[in-house]
């Protein structure tokens, strides 16, 4: 191995290791102490990314304090809006990439344009809405608004419209609808979006705190990005419990993510059948 080459290698090595040292930081955190987690910090020393001391007592105490109800809260959340999802968005993109009807392309527009608002920007507005249907505390709240996605949407209609449409004429000729179509011709062809559509729809309400947070003001139903902010106190902060916290709340969305990676990948590129 030429001189340069190793060099090379060891300036990646160097540089891996300060991108993976503060995440391995924190997990290693979660398994100490409170009182033991910034001892080695300052002034730094190796022991600072060894599990020493190791301890669960972290992990104990978050799921007493009702950690493992707050994710099945969010679970119950994320599934809901990702299974409603998909057919409300599955509708739409079929609907854009099939049919002809007057404003069309204006509509579209506004489906492409929406998914590139910040939510701060309709945020006030979701919440008068929401209040007037009396929805306020209520788990619709969550999820009724998180159902309609404009990228979901894009994504299906992207893939949708490049279906050959002799498919489609094929069924009609023999006698079957258009939602016959849609589940029996489209629907199975669409695995990549569908994963890659149920994937961004279930992370996106994983990761949502601003919308929870307002529409649940009372707090007696918490999802997850809300309920580790229990774990900051008025003068103290529980760092191994919130640590921990954050270790279960990456490694949940990873479960899902790294086995389905290459139907997301898929998806997202907007790959599609060519006729």
């Amino acid at each position: 191995m030429s001189l340069r080459k190793a060099l090379i290698y060891m300036a990646m090595v160097v540089v891996a290791f300060l991108f993976v040292a503060p995440l391995w930081w924190a997990i290693l955190s979660s398994f100490r102490p409170n009182d033991a987690i910034f001892r080695d910090l300052f002034p730094f020393t190796p022991n600072a990314l060894l599990p020493e001391p190791f301890s669960l007592d972290a992990y104990v105490a978050i799921f007493q304090r009702g950690f493992g109800s707050i994710i099945a809260n969010t679970l119950l959340v994320a599934g809901l809006t990702t299974a409603l999802g998909l057919v409300v968005n599955a509708l739409a993109g079929y609907a854009f990439a099939l049919f002809e009807f007057p404003g069309k392309s204006a509509v579209l527009g506004v489906v492409v344009v929406s998914f590139m608002l910040p939510f701060e920007a309709i945020a006030m507005p979701l919440y008068s809405v929401v209040s007037q249907l009396g929805w306020i505390d209520h788990v619709a709240a969550l999820v009724v608004p998180s159902v309609a996605n404009g990228l979901a949407v894009f994504l299906f209609y992207q893939f949708f419209r490049e279906v050959p449409k002799d498919y489609y004429e094929a069924a009609r000729l023999e006698g079957a609808g258009w939602l016959r179509i849609l589940w029996s011709v489209y629907v199975p062809l669409s695995l990549p979006t569908c994963i890659s559509a149920g994937l961004m729809l279930f992370i996106f309400q994983w990761e949502a705190f601003l919308w929870p947070l307002l529409a649940m003001p009372a707090q007696q139903f918490k999802v997850i990005q809300v309920g580790m902010a229990a774990f900051q106190d008025q003068y103290t902060t529980a760092w191994n419990q919130l640590f921990g916290a954050a270790v279960i709340t990456a490694l949940i969305p990873m479960l899902l993510l790294i086995p389905l990676q290459r139907y997301y990948v898929q998806g997202l590129a907007g790959s599609g059948i060519k006729g």
